[in-house]
């Protein structure tokens, strides 16, 4: 894993217009774990305003666990967990919520249950539509939920939208390829910091990634190894995933 310094990135804020530059960090946490300290360590030097989280913990105390994470980072539980089966999401005090929904996906037989975690939430003076979603293993099943997906997209019916996930296949999947084509892929759009994702000691693929819809800038996405306060140490030990973060910007909408 490269740990070469990375390039500075721009800080979160508001724009006189209202316009908003935020920071959306989407991390699989392979349900707490491994090395918490080690994650907290790097959710915190991400600064993010939004962590769209995959395999969150599902099981006993699952709400203690999500309170505890979101408490050591400086945030705050948005929505999901287990009541989406595994996606949550976390904010920064800069966010304002409208609404939030734990959408369940068709259950085969024999495979895990997956859900998304949604939200509408108000940044400056800008509302945007937020999923976190982990597709599924079986490659079927997993097309047929990028459908899902971009259904739950257009439903929050928002300017812009956001889409955070463990896609469990890379850009040459079907399922990856159909979110986009049509959303933005936006370490495709603007690179930054490393690619590929997993596995987290020695990454050979990228099976994680942040998607926007069409109007969204962005303006750097990546796995964050080398940002200031990140260190290899702890990515390979926090869970078996790389981190991706996108620094995005959000026009004002007339």
């Amino acid at each position: 894993m490269d740990q070469s310094p990375l390039p500075s990135l721009p800080k979160s804020r508001t724009e006189p217009d209202g316009s908003a530059v935020i920071r959306v960090l989407g991390y699989n946490v392979r349900s707490l774990r491994d090395d918490e300290e080690a994650l907290v360590r790097v959710i915190r030097a991400c600064e993010p305003d939004l962590v769209l989280v995959q395999e969150a913990p599902r099981f006993f105390r699952w709400r203690k666990h999500a309170a505890r994470l979101a408490r050591k980072c400086d945030l705050v539980v948005l929505g999901g967990g287990a009541t989406a089966t595994g996606p949550l999401l976390l904010c920064s005090l800069r966010v304002f919520v409208e609404r939030t929904q734990d959408v369940l996906l068709p259950h085969t037989p024999g495979l895990h249950r997956r859900g998304l975690a949604t939200a509408v939430v108000r940044i400056g003076g800008v509302r945007v539509g937020v999923v976190s979603a982990h597709l599924s293993l079986d490659r079927a099943q997993r097309r047929a939920q990028a459908d899902l997906v971009l259904d739950g997209v257009a439903a929050l019916d928002t300017p812009y939208g956001i889409v955070a996930g463990d896609v469990n296949e890379g850009p040459d999947g079907p399922a990856f390829g159909r979110l986009a084509s049509v959303l933005q892929d936006c370490w495709a759009v603007a690179p930054w910091g490393g690619q590929r994702t997993f596995p987290a000691t020695a990454p050979d693929r990228r099976i994680d990634a942040v998607f926007a819809t069409a109007g969204v800038e962005v303006l750097a996405c990546g796995v964050p190894a080398g940002l200031a306060g990140v260190s290899g140490a702890d990515l390979r030990s926090a869970t078996d995933h790389l981190p991706v973060l996108a620094v995005l910007r959000l026009p004002a909408v007339a």
